[in-house]
């Protein structure tokens, strides 16, 4: 009896070990500068769509998530200042409610988002 607890326990500490490294490789995949990049693209598309469908406050909501998103990418220093100034830029015209250049920012952001 006290080897099948001991077989038991052992096998449930392996298991759960083999979960958390493959946690760990996850989260490392999910943090990395690609995966960042691509959340940033996405949130920046989903804000133009909302932008030319005049809804600002949706639009406000992905813009705010691509900036947060857009801190975590690395390497490029320039080109990542440069489409965060066109995110911003397009972030104060959708607030102003010009929905053209609010889009045309926009659409240098991704351009230069893109490049990378």
């Amino acid at each position: 009896m006290n080897s099948i607890k001991k077989t038991a326990l052992t096998f449930f500490m392996a298991i759960s070990l083999g979960a958390a490294s493959t946690l760990a490789f996850a989260e490392e995949a999910v943090n990395s500068p690609a995966a960042s990049v691509a959340e940033t693209i996405a949130h920046v598309e989903k804000a133009l769509v909302e932008v030319n469908k005049s809804d600002f406050s949706a639009a406000r909501l992905h813009l705010k998530a691509a900036r947060s998103a857009s801190e975590k990418i690395s390497g490029n220093e320039a080109i990542v200042k440069q489409a965060n100034a066109s995110v911003v830029q397009g972030q104060i015209e959708s607030s102003h409610g010009d929905v053209k250049k609010s889009a045309d920012e926009l659409n240098k952001a991704l351009v230069l988002y893109k490049s990378l």
